[in-house]
């Protein structure tokens, strides 16, 4: 039976290396250090395991499952002996549990069941503490298939416009070539934060980028591209005085690379100035506008647009190739019965 005083699991400081497991710890550097895991990803686990094992310290604590209480549990006693005793059951009450008091989705309660079963399977196969993996032969909730949400051709131009208008902002030069090149190579937010001048071709025709997993590709630049970038280029180059970071490709008002959260409130902006607040979109949005029109308008095949969106399986990619409504109305005005009206019948 897995057990813990309870005493000895609620956070009596606000040193947190002192609530942290041992075997959690050493999952999350081998995550890292050895399979080369983002940063962000392996928070993320961690997030997952930390509300998991609280999970399991409060079912057998009689402690509070939401609130305070819960979040002051401290799973430093979660140890080998601990893990050991996990069973499926509990990991099935977990899910439930997520998704009934904690109102996760489908695809949250997907990614913690992904992150619990790679733990078990390190425990298993790196450090043979356990024989079988107890998340293995789950199944994964059921998500809703939804088609990605993404801006017309006219409404990606109204954005483009709306930033080259905007005759007041001293960032305008550096903020068109960012919504240029989300809308034009379908980068990642994060990606686009970490490009630095050294990354960038001296003829401004690629630059290096580095997305998830830390794998590294080549984005091709077109004259769009290299319209913006060499605009802001030479505005960037006036202010190199003020610039502290002196590789960062984007830099903020202070001088320092530009965080996500930045670029984010760049892209709310001018998407309420072009009229397109109503459609609550994201950087991650303008990623799927990139690629839906290069496969429906640009005629790009999705084994290449798979490379160019840097995915590493191919069924990630095909969700870009949905048939677009124009096409659908199409379909639907060819049918041989189209024109029969009812006082034409005979």
């Amino acid at each position: 039976m897995i057990s813990c005083k309870a005493v000895s699991i609620m956070k009596k400081n606000t040193n947190n290396n002192k609530d942290k497991s041992p075997v959690v710890e050493r999952f999350l550097r081998y995550k890292l250090v050895i399979q080369g895991r983002s940063k962000k990803t392996v928070e993320e686990y961690a997030l997952d395991l930390r509300t998991f094992f609280r999970y399991m310290l409060a079912i057998k604590n009689g402690l509070s499952l939401e609130g305070e209480e819960f979040d002051n549990i401290s799973i430093a006693c979660v140890d080998e002996e601990f893990v050991k005793n996990i069973k499926t059951i509990d990991i099935l009450e977990f899910l439930a549990y997520t998704a009934g008091t904690r109102k996760n989705a489908a695809s949250a309660r997907s990614r913690k069941l992904s992150s619990l079963r790679m733990f078990f399977k390190y425990l298993m196969v790196s450090e043979k503490i356990i024989q079988t993996n107890p998340a293995a032969d789950i199944e994964s909730p059921k998500q809703k298939k939804s088609l990605p949400k993404y801006l017309s051709v006219k409404e990606s131009k109204d954005l483009l416009h709306s930033v080259a208008s905007d005759e007041e902002s001293k960032n305008r030069d550096r903020d068109y070539c960012i919504i240029t090149l989300f809308l034009n190579c379908g980068m990642r937010l994060s990606e686009l934060v970490s490009i630095n001048l050294s990354d960038i071709d001296r003829e401004l025709r690629s630059l290096r980028v580095l997305g998830k997993g830390g794998k590294e590709r080549i984005i091709y630049l077109n004259d769009a591209c290299k319209s913006a970038l060499t605009a802001y280029l030479s505005v960037r180059s006036q202010n190199h005085d003020n610039i502290k970071d002196k590789n960062a490709l984007f830099i903020s008002r202070l001088g320092k690379r530009m965080s996500g959260k930045t670029v984010q409130w760049v892209v709310y902006k001018y998407l309420g100035e072009a009229g397109l607040s109503y459609k609550h979109f994201s950087a991650h949005k303008l990623r799927h506008t990139a690629a839906t029109l290069m496969y429906q308008e640009g005629g790009v095949d999705v084994l290449t647009l798979k490379e160019i969106l840097g995915h590493s399986e191919l069924n990630t990619t095909q969700i870009y190739t949905h048939i677009n409504d124009k096409k659908l109305e199409e379909a639907i005005n060819s049918h041989p019965l189209a024109d029969i009206k009812q006082k034409n019948v005979k």
